[in-house]
């Protein structure tokens, strides 16, 4: 079952939220780029929380019938990049995700939703 991107965005928040992610930023990319609707954004503070984070978006996804195409970083805990299809969470560690700055590079994206 596919869920709309709308549905997969807010869980993803509400899972990031559930998990005291930091600075959780929704970019809207759907007149931007043809990669995905949304981008979910946000940061753990240690190694521990962004593996809870992506645990939780990946439970609560499964939970109301999404389909999780992909998972990349778990095992480092640095940057863990999940694709739910038209929305694509980012949980960081908070160095890497101020190393990387990804909402500069997509600051021309609307900004959805921040927690």
């Amino acid at each position: 079952m596919s869920l709309p991107s709308s549905k997969l965005l807010q869980l993803a928040l509400k899972a990031a939220e559930d998990k005291k992610a930091m600075n959780v930023v929704a970019l809207d990319l759907r007149n931007i780029s043809p990669i995905s609707d949304y981008f979910v954004i946000c940061h753990g503070n240690s190694d521990i929380q962004v593996q809870a984070i992506a645990t939780e978006v990946r439970k609560v996804v499964h939970e109301a019938g999404g389909v999780i195409r992909g998972i990349e970083g778990m095992d480092s805990a640095r940057w863990v990049l999940m694709d739910l299809g038209d929305v694509v969470v980012h949980v960081f560690h908070r160095d890497e995700r101020e190393y990387y700055n990804i909402e500069r590079l997509w600051s021309d994206a609307k900004v959805v939703e921040t927690v």
